[in-house]
């Protein structure tokens, strides 16, 4: 009888019944939706795919979510880039402090390989954590047994020493394969005044070879513009230097980093006595860029690095038994290494008011790689404020180098962007050296070294930026005609041919 008066009454005031089905519809299709996520929430925080944790998940750019959740794309191996440098620096760095109360990484469903001791192997898949830096954003492990505790290597991951801060940036390198045109090299240049150093501690050839060997190279700028060059070689037999550690032995000469301070010494040879080098180089702290390398196969390889973009530099240097003392002169410290053939480049640091910039990238030949093949880094008592990309330099005007059939640029701008972030440099070109020869001895070519004066201005996470300072650039320029600018920096020596 019920059922009768209600299909009745649902006859009767059609409208109404149309509404009551219309919200039962609703309601049923909400409540199926919210069953329906939290099933999902169940099953995505029982799988071993996703990880758990803080509030925001830090993932390479351009990866898809839905296929890393299925794991579509883990046997790509995909990570994130100098990871360390981010968390240090950038994430976890003193940008950040007030936002960000923790950083912790994680290596998560690698493929590896154990060998049990009856020589099976088995494939299994892996994972890493950071124990302490786990649970300081809320994912820590359930220990059943056993401790989980961080080990000195985890220590040194997110919270290394000076020490092991420059050792693990400025650490040496061994070639792939054996070639002759290897190279590898600490660079400092030291200023005071007028008076400029520019200091080389190289080697180069393929090691455990006879044409293995190393040089200390010194070009001085005097305060009356003559560059004069110091020289020492030395035999492969009389080199140390290590794979875990930025120390290097030139037979007597060294450069030896102690506790973030790089102490160098050594003599060298020139036209007018015996230049006797004892500097003490402090880099400031934040001010370096991590390592980068260039790795395209075909026997193309190059690196870098910056330890030290703003650094200050105490002792002496002396000649003919008079020394110049210097106190917190300024200073500046990078490290290259690579295979040096066919290669050129664009490369200037500088060091301004508030900010630091350095920008710079590789060519094989004519070409450079990429759409906008080189980049400019933007750096503050904080780290690292932005990268930006460009794709070419405009030089302008002419001065000459002293070299016959080249000239030198009298000045040069560029304009770098990174999606909404732009900036402008400007460099006016104060003092110009000119080295015949290219980096692999090609004759065609002019090694330009500059130093000038820079202004920058920027528009970096909305905000305004203007800075301007004093720097040092490198080019290359053809010797066959008076144009043609061409690409990095070196005053002095930089490369094997030097």
């Amino acid at each position: 009888m019920l059922l009768i008066l209600a299909f009745r009454h649902l006859m009767e005031k059609k409208a109404r019944a149309v509404a009551l089905l219309a919200g039962f519809a609703v309601g049923v299709g909400v409540m199926i939706v919210l069953l329906s996520v939290g099933e999902a929430m169940l099953v995505q925080s029982r799988d071993v795919r996703l990880v758990g944790g803080g509030e925001v998940t830090v993932l390479p750019q351009g990866i898809d979510l839905e296929a890393l959740r299925t794991g579509a794309l883990r046997g790509m191996f995909l990570g994130v880039d100098r990871a360390r440098f981010l968390q240090r620096m950038t994430l976890g760095g003193p940008r950040e402090g007030e936002a960000v109360r923790a950083v912790s990484p994680v290596i998560e469903d690698k493929l590896l390989y154990l060998q049990t001791p009856d020589g099976a192997v088995h494939p299994v898949r892996a994972g890493g954590e950071i124990p302490s830096r786990a649970r300081e954003v809320g994912s820590g492990l359930e220990i059943l047994g056993g401790v989980w505790e961080d080990t000195p290597a985890d220590t040194r991951w997110f919270a290394p020493t000076p020490q092991q801060l420059y050792d693990d940036l400025d650490r040496f390198h061994h070639p792939e394969t054996p070639d002759s045109t290897w190279a590898e090299w600490h660079y400092f240049n030291v200023g005071d005044g007028d008076e400029w150093w520019y200091i080389t501690y190289l080697v180069s050839g393929a090691p455990g070879t006879d044409q293995f060997g190393g040089q200390l190279l010194v070009t001085a700028r005097r305060p009356d513009g003559r560059h004069v060059r110091y020289e020492t070689r030395v035999s492969g037999d009389q080199i140390v230097f290590d794979t875990t550690r930025a120390d290097l032995e030139l037979g007597a000469a060294s450069v030896h980093q102690r506790g973030g301070q790089y102490i160098l010494s050594g003599q060298a040879r020139g036209p007018d006595g015996t230049l006797t080098i004892d500097l003490t180089v402090t880099p400031a702290t934040h001010r370096y860029f991590p390592p980068i390398e260039l790795n395209e196969g075909g026997g193309f390889r190059s690196g870098y690095v910056v330890p030290a973009l703003r650094a200050q530099a105490t002792g002496r240097l002396c000649l003919r038994g008079r020394c110049r003392w210097l106190a917190g002169a300024s200073a500046y410290h990078d490290h290259n290494w690579g295979v040096w053939r066919n290669i050129t480049w664009e490369w200037g640091a500088g060091q301004g008011t508030r900010y630091d910039l350095l920008y710079g990238g590789v060519r094989e030949g004519e070409e450079a790689p990429g759409n906008a093949p080189f980049f400019l880094a933007l750096v503050d008592s904080a780290g690292l404020r932005q990268v930006f990309r460009f794709r070419t330099i405009g030089y302008e005007g002419r001065q000459e180098t002293g070299v016959w059939g080249v000239e030198g640029p009298a000045r040069f701008t560029l304009v770098a962007s990174r999606e909404r972030d732009t900036l402008r440099l400007e460099v006016e070109v104060q003092d110009l050296h000119a080295t015949p020869g290219g980096l692999d001895g090609n004759l065609r070519q002019a090694f330009l070294q500059m130093r000038g004066r820079w202004r920058v201005e920027a528009r970096v996470g909305g905000s305004t930026v203007s800075d301007s300072g004093s720097g040092f650039f490198e080019t290359f320029r053809s010797m066959s005609s008076r144009g043609g600018m061409g690409t990095r920096e070196c005053h002095g020596p930089c490369g094997p041919s030097q």
